[in-house]
């Protein structure tokens, strides 16, 4: 057994975030595991190629199982590489609205709200083109709206402004509502992900050691309190020990798998697989909750510029009902037809999404069995509460009135998606559940909280369970009115304020 101070298990976002900074004191040694491969196809770079990676092998790959309301499977992204989400994601860096995180507090995370976050948010970017109040100036992370951004996606833009929605000056800061340009992880043309911002500089660190293509199969529980994992490489099973803490950032999905198969998590669960149970904590693997989005397809009437980003550089942030206190909708301008192949669709065209921001569906993950190289069973249930499929039904309206508004005239040949044969809210509501795909957003299965279906505490301290802390997108209480990248940032970078990088001899070991 090799002994670390610090074991992180998962090198995406929040990974490569945590190894960076908990390595800076050269005196605590730090261990990151990456299930993935050290470096991204080439397409990664390229900020149009992104749609390419999901095809590739630094995409696990997941398949939710029939629980959508249409009752059949949807594709769900996460990254199995360096960098994780960061390195094939479509680059939006958008925060959620402030109200995301306020609702944490009134749901147990106390010190958890936006100006609690605010601090975390603006340590990992430089975002030049904002507010220096609100945002970063000396993070990482470069982020700033697209360079040279794709006139039809422009045209969107105008078009909601046309039929009365306000203009946002930084929809990625977290305080507006309205349409406008958001903030992109791409720099000087390329994207850039956790493992090109915090990892790679750091990497001649002596006290770091990074391990790629690395499974881990289990933590190793002492009397209640973890003290290493046993993970396997290159075809040899090894152990590694934690003087002070092991840190979980395997995403949603991957964090609660793992500690079911350590034996932590819901008890009949653990036993159904034969699995001995350690810790019985019923809100392992609970409280699933993504971003489900639906679209409107154009035929485009002259050619669309060829993308020069990430294809998706404009969007709007809004209420679906104005007698909410908060936003709950995004509607997404898309430079190209985004369609999965069973919807069909043309092949030049533009897109105008509709995604629900806060859906009160929920749904689990949990283990198809005990062994670790299988994937575990992700039952999403998007769409399964009715007044997600009211939201939806809302934002689908609203990108059919922005898409006939006249600052589109030039580019709008016809609705090639839908269609102007589905007129009726049922015939709409069909559509949506036939059509409807994941954002690839996943959160909330290891919620923090203070309730006995939480998993953490609100200072990511595993429950019942001395030594191990969670550190990604599963410790949210409840998803966000963004896209989540930032907000695992800013949940990373709290954790490391949390964890300090205190060595092994200077740990409380109780």
């Amino acid at each position: 057994m090799d002994d670390y101070d610090f074991v992180i298990v998962g090198g995406g976002t929040a990974g490569c975030v945590l190894a960076a900074r908990l390595s800076e004191n050269p005196q605590a040694s730090v261990l990151l595991l990456e299930a993935g491969a050290a470096h991204s196809p080439p397409e990664a770079a390229i900020p149009p190629a992104w749609p390419t990676l999901l095809q590739s092998p630094a995409n696990w790959a997941d398949v939710a199982a029939d629980q959508t309301q249409a009752r059949r499977p949807v594709a769900v992204a996460r990254g199995r590489v360096l960098g994780g989400g960061s390195a094939i994601n479509a680059m939006v860096f958008m925060r959620g609205h402030r109200s995301s995180y306020d609702r944490w507090i009134k749901e147990g995370a106390v010190g958890w709200g936006f100006d609690d976050l605010l601090p975390f948010f603006r340590r990992t970017e430089t975002a030049p083109a904002h507010d220096p109040v609100l945002r970063g100036t000396c993070g990482p992370l470069t982020v700033g709206p697209a360079t040279s951004p794709n006139p039809v996606l422009a045209a969107c833009l105008d078009a909601a402004g046309e039929i009365g929605f306000p203009r946002a000056h930084d929809i990625s800061g977290g305080r507006e509502e309205g349409f406008g340009w958001t903030d992109l992880n791409v720099v000087a043309g390329r994207r850039q992900s956790a493992a090109d911002a915090y990892l790679r500089p750091v990497m001649g660190r002596a006290n770091l050691h990074v391990v790629v293509d690395a499974i881990v199969h289990r933590l190793l529980i002492d009397r209640h309190r973890c003290t290493g994992v046993e993970y396997s490489a290159g075809g040899a099973l090894f152990r590694a020990g934690a003087g002070s803490e092991v840190v979980l950032t395997a995403g949603t999905i991957g964090t609660p798998k793992l500690l079911m198969l350590s034996g932590i998590g819901p008890a009949a669960e653990l036993r159904s697989h034969g699995i001995e149970v350690v810790t019985d904590l019923p809100g392992v693997g609970e409280n699933l909750q993504d971003h489900p989005y639906a679209f409107v397809i154009y035929r485009a009437a002259q050619p669309v510029p060829a993308a020069a980003n990430n294809h998706g550089e404009a969007l709007g942030l809004l209420r679906s009902d104005p007698g909410l206190d908060h936003p709950d909708l995004q509607l997404l301008f898309v430079d190209i037809p985004l369609t999965p192949p069973s919807a069909g669709g043309p092949e030049s065209g533009y897109t105008i999404a509709a995604s629900v921001m806060q859906p009160f569906s929920r749904g689990t993950v949990r283990l198809a069995s005990s062994d670790p190289w299988e994937a575990p069973v992700v039952y999403p249930r998007y769409l399964g509460d009715p007044r997600d499929r009211a939201v939806m039904l809302t934002g689908l309206k609203i990108a059919r009135e922005i898409g006939q508004a006249q600052a589109l005239a030039p580019w709008r040949a016809a609705e090639a998606l839908p269609g102007r044969d589905i007129d009726t809210d049922q015939a709409l509501r069909h559509y949506a559940d036939r059509t409807m795909q994941s954002y690839f957003h996943p959160v909330g299965t290891c919620r923090m909280g203070a309730d006995a279906m939480c998993v953490v505490d609100t200072e990511l301290r595993v429950q019942g369970i001395g030594g191990l802390r969670i550190a990604d997108a599963s410790v949210m209480p409840s998803i966000v009115s963004g896209n989540t990248n930032a907000t695992v940032y800013a949940i990373a970078e709290r954790a490391a304020a949390l964890i300090g990088s205190r060595p092994a001899a200077a740990t409380d070991r109780s």
